[in-house]
């Protein structure tokens, strides 16, 4: 049975925020995002991952994508990938091991050898991981060398990875579009699947499903998706389970394009506007209160 996601099941899920707490006690999520030709999707990921909440934002990305980011995110740190596959890895050996939470894909270069190597070691490593965007078509086009890695992260002792595509990427991946294959996808590979639509649903392990119906063409832009995968990411480093992050992330991403659509309408409303009005959404679920 589908559960629909609503204010009041979401305002359950508020993630634990002590007045006492510091920069640690609220997490760090790592942004594995960006090149040299797709660097919003980068800044649009971790800007909204530090709105999220997360004590700490990092992003790992070739060092010719952070120029952007590093200018509109000044709240974030940053590690740039080696040279080769191989030095990539052990850098991010290093700081995965101060990381909360993980996100790989959003405007990576698929071309990019180095994105392979650190998607197997995230899916093989990360305890919590967000595979989104150019991971996912990095993902379909290696499915002998990587599913086996998603399936097997219980096996591993790790949450299961959140997928988070949309139609066409999940068409890449699977060959169909439709909710049933993305639940017998989240049962075979032991994994949640955000199929993204103007109704978006969310499989998890395929033994539970919800879905979000609240169609917003101003949402129908490049970059929205990354402002999800990075809000989502966020919530998970603050301690926040995957099914309830995953639910949280799609209510909160939704009810912010409503806000940004009422205020500067659907036609001229961006992604990068999204994040603005997080705080609109968060008050709509009684976080903020719930945060004092």
């Amino acid at each position: 049975m589908t559960e629909d996601i609503d204010s009041k099941l979401v305002s359950s899920f508020c993630p634990a925020r002590d007045d006492k707490g510091h920069k640690g006690t609220f997490g760090t999520a790592l942004i594995c995002a960006g090149s040299e030709f797709m660097t919003g999707a980068q800044t649009l990921a971790a800007e909204s991952a530090l709105r999220s909440g997360a004590g700490m934002v990092r992003v790992f990305a070739p060092v010719n994508s952070m120029t952007g980011t590093k200018v509109n995110c000044p709240c974030a740190m940053y590690t740039p990938f080696e040279e080769t596959p191989e030095a990539t890895v052990r850098a991010a050996r290093e700081i995965l091991t101060k990381a909360d939470s993980v996100l790989i894909g959003p405007g990576l270069d698929e071309k990019d050898k180095r994105v392979a190597h650190l998607l197997r070691f995230f899916m093989e490593t990360a305890e919590h991981l967000v595979i989104d965007a150019s991971a996912l078509n990095v993902l379909a086009a290696n499915k002998a060398m990587l599913l086996p890695a998603l399936r097997k992260r219980p096996e591993r002792h790790l949450a299961p990875a959140v997928l988070t595509p949309h139609i066409g990427e999940f068409r890449r991946l699977t060959g169909k579009d439709d909710r049933e294959a993305a639940a017998d996808f989240s049962k075979e590979y032991n994994c949640i699947t955000v199929l993204k639509s103007a109704s978006t649903y969310i499989s998890i392990l395929g033994k539970e499903d919800y879905t979000l119906c609240n169609p917003n063409s101003g949402m129908s832009k490049g970059g929205s998706g990354d402002v999800l995968a990075g809000l989502l990411t966020g919530l998970i480093a603050q301690g926040m389970s995957e099914e309830k992050a995953s639910v949280s992330a799609v209510y909160i991403h939704s009810a912010a394009g409503s806000y940004a659509a009422e205020d500067l309408g659907k036609r001229a409303m961006l992604p990068s506007d999204l994040p603005s009005f997080f705080t609109d959404a968060f008050e709509e679920v009684m976080w903020e209160a719930k945060g004092e």
